[in-house]
């Protein structure tokens, strides 16, 4: 063989490793996605799992607030039907009226003496909680891997590879201005 063909076979082979090594580390980004979503979802579903222990235990004592019930009622079903579709634009609506509707649930019972003293109401509310901040530690390491999909799809070379076998962007889990805000615990009591 002639050197030249051996340098022109050496550089063909070194550009069809360098696609390799791009391709397999779009894959290994966007799988990274999947991997953090999936985190989210066993905590959402946890969460689910337990909302409606806590609601049973608060109408025990709490006859008189059906409608702060209803609202947390109807916010986990509309987070449970997002988070079964993967569907992470319509999760972030659903979890902020969601944590609106606990936040209110929580801060009505302290109205309600018997029921913050309850130890199966203690437990709950912690696990809850818990659930909570596990939840948000997990969406940031979601966003933060669908940030790092979305940038290296877009660099060049990358985003040749990427059109090449149609690797999309993700959806960032975002959440409305109003759960962003403050909580008014003024307007909670009034």
């Amino acid at each position: 063989m002639e050197v030249s063909t051996i340098i022109f076979l050496g550089i063909i082979a070194a550009a069809a490793m360098y696609v390799v090594t791009i391709y397999n580390n779009l894959v290994s980004v966007k799988h990274s996605v999947d991997k953090a979503w999936a985190n989210i979802d066993v905590l959402l579903k946890q969460r689910h799992d337990e909302l409606p222990k806590l609601i049973e235990t608060c109408k025990q004592y709490m006859a008189h607030e059906k409608d702060t019930f209803e609202k947390v009622i109807q916010a986990r079903s509309a987070v449970s039907s997002a988070r079964q579709k993967g569907d992470v634009s319509s999760l972030g609506p659903a979890e902020s009226q969601l944590r609106m509707g606990l936040g209110n649930l929580f801060a009505v019972a302290e109205a309600y003496p018997e029921l913050k003293a309850n130890d199966n109401f203690k437990q709950l509310q912690a696990r809850i909680s818990g659930l909570e901040d596990a939840i948000a530690d997990r969406r940031e390491f979601f966003n933060e891997s669908v940030n790092t999909n979305n940038v290296r799809i877009e660099q060049f070379p990358d985003v040749v590879i990427a059109r090449f076998f149609n690797l999309k962007e993700k959806d960032l889990l975002v959440f409305s201005d109003k759960e962003k805000k403050d909580v008014d615990v003024k307007a909670l009591f009034g």
